[in-house]
């Protein structure tokens, strides 16, 4: 599992690709970046809050891990 200050980081550089792409969007629908802008800023706090919460249930859940410790039985 990754730690916390990892999961952050990820998601934090993941939400400013987002918000590059999500601003450049905004822009071509609305014809100005102002406005695309905000609606990124707002769907990169949903995004970014979203994606913490889903990262910490996905690591709770243990199915499809891969288990470190096979023994010689089960290769």
């Amino acid at each position: 599992m990754d730690s916390r200050r990892r999961l952050w980081a990820k998601a934090i550089t993941w939400q400013v690709l987002g918000l590059f792409s999500m601003t450049a969007l905004g822009a071509a629908f609305t014809g100005s970046f102002t406005a695309g802008g905000y609606f990124a800023l707002a769907a990169a706090a949903i995004g970014l809050i979203s994606y913490v919460i889903h990262e910490r249930l996905w690591a709770r859940v243990q199915w499809g891990r891969a288990n470190k410790h096979i023994s010689r039985n089960e290769s």
